[in-house]
């Protein structure tokens, strides 16, 4: 399988920490939506990151829609077994996710709109859906700790971490840790775990 996409993605990123999780060999091809958008087209003229090539030739495209693949072709999930706990699991995840799409507004919104055509009611609004999508997970994690360990880290945590990392990187002057310690503390922990060391988002 080969995996192409930037690891500054969240998304790529959050595929390629998964597929070590479980196990999965796979190439990756750090290629550019932006600088490489010749080269990416090639691949899939969708040029949607990530992108998956399958072993047959299929490409796939959406991280949760390669993860979900990922878990079939490896025979075990990342999401908790029980409903509860799957319930759980999938409102992080979709906090989770929702961060990272408001950060990526936000960063497209400065670096990609001329300066004298910003709306900034627009920039507001994200950046307080991005404030209360951070606050709910700050919540979730302080309720439910996540298992930081990787026999036991679930999609959530993967999410988690991943779309906490892209934020700070990204928007460190929004969302600051002080204001979220558990958040910071898990994501701190999960950097250090031999499946991120290996997918450095930088």
């Amino acid at each position: 399988m080969q995996l192409v996409g930037m690891l500054d993605s969240p998304y790529v990123r959050r595929v390629a920490i998964s597929l070590r999780l479980l196990g999965l060999p796979f190439a990756h091809r750090p290629v550019s939506v932006f600088s490489g958008f010749e080269a990416f087209r090639a691949i899939n003229p969708v040029v949607k990151a990530p992108t998956l090539v399958c072993g047959d030739g299929t490409v796939l495209m959406d991280s949760t829609l390669i993860i979900d693949h990922a878990e079939a072709l490896a025979g075990r999930s990342l999401m908790p077994a029980d409903a509860a706990g799957r319930l759980r699991g999938l409102r992080t995840v979709g906090l989770a996710l929702a961060a990272c799409e408001k950060t990526v507004q936000i960063v497209y919104e400065h670096n990609l709109r001329p300066a004298e055509k910003l709306h900034q009611p627009w920039l507001d609004r994200v950046q307080g859906q991005l404030v209360a999508a951070y606050s709910a997970l700050e919540q979730e994690a302080a309720a439910t700790p996540l298992p930081s360990d990787e026999s036991t880290m679930t999609q959530a945590g993967i999410s988690s971490a991943v779309a906490w990392a892209f934020t700070q990187l990204m928007l460190p002057e929004v969302i600051v840790p002080g204001r979220f310690p558990t958040l910071a503390a898990y994501s701190a922990r999960a950097e250090n775990l031999p499946a991120f060391l290996a997918s450095p988002q930088v």
